[in-house]
């Protein structure tokens, strides 16, 4: 009997310490999901760890569903939150999910120096390394001086089944779509969305595919983010960029958004590591990054290939009207572009 209980005493002595090295194991970890691309996310997550010795489990988007598809698992997981903290590589999905109640107010001390156009008066989301709507154009196929200045040049007859952008009902272009709906009013945006599809656009699945066909001269233009553009320029690919209507209503101005979970299973952690990616450190390493990411902290240094906010004419546009209005200007645009 005596032996049976020492025996029942180590076990149970055992499993304690195994349930206590778990807890440790878990107050080491923070979960975050992430819509920026892995290439240049992955490195800053990793800087993160390094610096902070907290192991990140990071689960990314695909390509074709950037967003949207991890927007739909935080919302699916809302009463048994697995994430701590949410990138988004656009800004219509993590306003969807504030509306929701997906996730949780956290002011970020690191975020101090950030412009208030760039951060939730209440907290539930921090704008921070920003990227613009650009169009980029085969240098083989068309010349500086001829090279749209503006979207709408994307309508002219002479590029007729020329162009491509990426799927309206996913990523940076269903904001770019939506944010021209709220920017010119609906019957303006129909008519230039009609217009496009009598002029033969291709929808490619995403930015990136965008970016190949123009690269591989299989289309002359097409509208892409900056980080896809730079990708192709640093590769030596003919190819070159225009900030879109700087003359007229701006060019699409996307910061990442970086959201805390709310009841997420790593709180705390998941505060430390919203405070490292709002910092001017992983700013400056978007901004060194083959992403070329325009920091928002005044202080980050510049490449010489990427531009000062000052020097960019913005498309003025309330996000939040922009993510109320998204499914509804999706509809609208499924029948025009035969979606």
């Amino acid at each position: 009997m005596r032996n049976f209980l020492k025996a029942l005493f180590v076990l149970a002595l055992c499993v304690f310490s195994f349930s206590c090295s778990q807890a440790s194991k878990q107050e080491n970890v923070v979960v975050i999901y992430v819509s920026a691309d892995r290439p240049f996310s992955e490195p800053v997550l990793q800087a993160f760890e390094k610096k902070a010795g907290i192991v990140v489990k990071a689960v990314y988007d695909t390509e074709e569903t950037k967003s949207t598809g991890l927007a739909n698992r935080l919302l699916a997981e809302k009463d048994n939150p697995q994430a701590d903290v949410f990138w988004s590589g656009e800004s219509v999905r993590t306003l969807i999910l504030k509306k929701n109640g997906v996730l949780t107010a956290y002011k970020s001390p690191s975020a101090e120096p950030i412009a208030p156009t760039f951060k939730d008066p209440q907290g539930y989301w921090t704008g921070f390394s920003a990227r613009c709507r650009v169009i980029l154009y085969n240098t083989n196929l068309v010349k500086k001086a001829e090279a749209p200045k503006s979207i709408y040049d994307l309508t002219d007859s002479k590029w007729k089944g020329k162009i491509t952008i990426s799927d309206p009902r996913f990523g940076t272009m269903s904001f770019h779509a939506t944010a021209l709906f709220t920017a010119l009013g609906d019957d303006k945006a129909i008519e230039f969305f009609r217009k496009l599809k009598q002029n033969d656009v291709k929808v490619s699945p995403s930015n990136s595919d965008v970016r190949r066909l123009v690269e591989n001269g299989e289309v002359a233009l097409g509208l892409t983010d900056t980080d896809d553009a730079n990708t192709a320029i640093v590769s030596g690919k003919p190819v070159a960029l225009v900030y879109p209507d700087e003359q007229g209503m701006g060019t699409p101005f996307m910061p990442n958004m970086v959201s805390l979970i709310a009841g997420g299973p790593n709180p705390e952690n998941g505060k430390k590591l919203i405070d490292f990616l709002v910092s001017p450190e992983a700013e400056e390493m978007l901004a060194k990054s083959e992403a070329v990411q325009i920091p928002l902290h005044p202080s980050v240094p510049l490449r010489a290939n990427v531009p000062k906010i000052s020097d960019l004419k913005p498309l003025q546009v309330d996000y939040a009207t922009v993510a109320s209005r998204l499914e509804e200007v999706i509809k609208i645009l499924q029948p025009i572009l035969n979606l």
